[in-house]
């Protein structure tokens, strides 16, 4: 999935995809490696057939921490024991007749032996893939390569992990 032309199906559907409240991990192991997964083809969801962070919608009166640990558990049967809030995106929908949302994202350090457990229920692949590497040759989704990113660049901002 390295860097094909993006045919216009993947960004412009019959049934556009709904704006809403929503978190992603940064799932990172212990060597710097993301886990990631590789999103379905399906019509109505942003960014299909790209690579993106696990997660998912915020289901109503839930608290961000709570969604982000209910999608683990149903997309790839993991139960974190520690979650840390990294940053958030607030995206305005105005302009097309919606609303603003935000995506909230925590990191979630990520023990091999973890990783060899996890059972993938939603996506068409998981992966653990260099930071460098999935910013220079995947296919990521724009907000979750925005804050990888970030999260990539830390150190060079003085910021301690």
């Amino acid at each position: 999935m390295r860097n094909e032309p993006v045919e216009s199906p993947l960004f412009v559907t019959s049934r556009p995809p709904r704006p809403a409240d929503a978190v992603a991990a940064l799932l990172v192991l212990d060597d710097g490696r993301y886990v990631m997964q590789l999103r379905d083809t399906l019509p109505g969801i942003f960014f299909p057939g790209h690579w993106g962070c696990f997660g998912g919608a915020l289901e109503e009166g839930e608290q961000p921490i709570d969604a982000l640990r209910r999608e683990l558990r149903e997309e790839i049967e993991f139960e974190p024991e520690v979650v840390r809030y990294f940053s958030q995106i607030d995206l305005d929908f105005s302009p097309l007749g919606y609303f603003k949302v935000f995506r909230a994202y925590f990191e979630v350090r990520v023990a091999e032996s973890a990783l060899a457990t996890f059972v993938l229920h939603e996506g068409a692949d998981m992966r653990a893939i260099g930071g460098q590497d999935l910013l220079a040759n995947y296919r990521v989704t724009p907000y979750d390569a925005f804050v990888l990113w970030m999260h990539l660049s830390q150190r060079k901002f003085g910021a301690a992990r």
